[in-house]
């Protein structure tokens, strides 16, 4: 790993476990462990080994909201203890960080981003734990700030964007951006923004002619209500390549969330843009890249409260993500929903998505994904909660001939023994169905073990 992103996590990460006496701000943490069981640990078609795993680790969560300096940071941290030796033991890290210092009020701010997860080295192959890689990319920089008049004010950023991958080099990048946005607030709860933006991205281990320059210029409009949150950005995007290639595309990002009931809650988010696999991990960190199935299983998958079975687990555990990780750009036609109902017993979650890559220079990647996930919660009692879940993805790849269907049933017995203290039950089973020779499996997975909250 290059010593400044090294350096950069560190601080992030040190900051995060600093006393809150130091920091001032609220430090929390939970601690986990068990053991899980799988018939098929490779995903193997033909030749399935079963493996225990012990599978100890933590997450932590950091904020501060002060006068000068303001953090929200969030990680999980993994180790797998492979008990039958067909895999090496694996140290796994998933962070989420942002920091601000004032330098000085309403002038000069100072900030760093960090976005750390596990993706596979190879999104054609199954995700067996030799095809898991460690990613990060890490953004720091100052930002001017001055003010016109009472509603309107602009900012100009300066940016460091590092971006490393710990087996496919292609995806190791060095990248400096350079933005002025000018704000005006329509309203208390209403803004509108004018940004303009460019990037010049260089890769460490790509031919020269592989760097290209990124301008961009949207408009972008916020609004907080008591029950419904809007996010919208519009505009364009211009790459330059230094072969001396370019190509241009209009940029929309959205997301709506609509509360009509303290029980119901929707969201819906969209995006169609040029974009790469490290910039997708930076304006979309909680989905890990650009594909389907780990991501949306996250917020469904009940294995993601109990610190086992690591695909589609991350709320404590670690879930490996999709997106191809490489050098290489890519249109992203991105739409998914999520609605959640939350009843005295009853809780229930469902989440369509729809994905669509197409790359600018090699199409053995373009694809396709559809996908449905569905999670039921019933709380038995007090104490003691029945949680099931099922997900559905296809993702065609539309130069390959290949198609992947991917079927994911689970339930888990969670009990929740003091405020401290609970323990979890789960089991899965997942099958995937693929036009490719060898891309075909069957899994059953078995977890038992122990959570302490702070």
């Amino acid at each position: 790993m290059p010593a400044s992103t090294r350096l950069a996590q560190a601080i992030v990460i040190g900051l995060a476990v600093a006393p809150t006496a130091v920091l001032a701000g609220t430090f929390d943490y939970t601690l986990y462990g068990g053991i899980e069981h799988s018939n098929n640990i490779a995903l193997s078609s033909d030749r399935p080994l079963s493996e225990n795993v012990l599978t100890p680790g933590g997450t932590f969560q950091f904020t501060q909201l002060g006068s000068t300096f303001q953090a929200n940071v969030a990680g999980t941290f993994e180790y797998r203890k492979y008990l039958e030796n067909h895999f090496d033991s694996q140290t796994q890290t998933q962070l989420g960080a942002q920091a601000n210092w004032t330098i000085a009020p309403e002038r000069l701010d100072f900030s760093v981003e960090d976005y750390a997860g596990v993706q596979p080295v190879d999104q054609l192959s199954a995700d067996s734990p030799d095809n898991q890689q460690q990613t990060n990319v890490i953004v720091l920089g100052p930002t001017l700030r001055m003010r016109f008049g009472d509603a309107a004010r602009g900012q100009f950023e300066l940016r460091y964007i590092n971006s490393y991958a710990s087996k496919v080099d292609e995806f190791d990048s060095s990248r400096g951006m350079a933005a002025f946005r000018v704000y005006r607030d329509l309203s208390p709860t209403d803004q509108l923004s004018g940004n303009v933006e460019f990037q010049r991205v260089g890769f460490t281990h790509q031919p020269s002619t592989a760097d290209y320059d990124r301008k961009e210029a949207f408009v972008r409009y916020t609004s907080t209500l008591a029950h419904v949150d809007a996010d919208v950005l519009v505009g364009g995007t211009r790459l330059s390549f230094d072969q001396g290639r370019s190509t241009s595309a209009p940029v929309v990002r959205l997301q709506v969330g609509w509360q009509p009931t303290l029980r119901n809650a929707l969201t819906v988010a969209g995006a169609y843009q040029y974009a790469d696999a490290a910039q997708d991990l930076i304006t979309t960190p909680g989905a890990y890249g650009a594909g389907l199935t780990a991501d949306r299983a996250e917020a469904i998958d009940p294995f993601a409260n109990t610190g086992g079975l690591g695909r589609g687990a991350t709320g404590t555990g670690i879930g490996v993500g999709s997106a191809v990780i490489g050098s290489e750009v890519y249109k992203e036609r991105r739409l998914e929903a999520t609605w959640n109902w939350r009843g005295e017993r009853l809780t229930m979650t469902v989440s369509p998505a729809f994905n669509k890559l197409s790359y600018l220079d090699d199409p053995t990647f373009d694809q396709t994904g559809r996908g449905l996930s569905v999670g039921v919660g019933y709380r038995l009692n007090p104490t003691l909660t029945l949680s099931g879940f099922a997900t559905y993805d296809r993702v065609t790849y539309d130069t390959l001939s290949r198609k992947d269907n991917t079927v994911r049933l689970g339930l888990d017995l969670g009990k929740q023994i003091n405020r401290h203290w609970s323990w979890h039950a789960s089991v899965a089973r997942e099958r995937r169905t693929s036009d490719a020779v060898g891309q075909s499996y069957r899994e059953a997975e078995f977890f038992i073990g122990v959570v302490y909250r702070r």
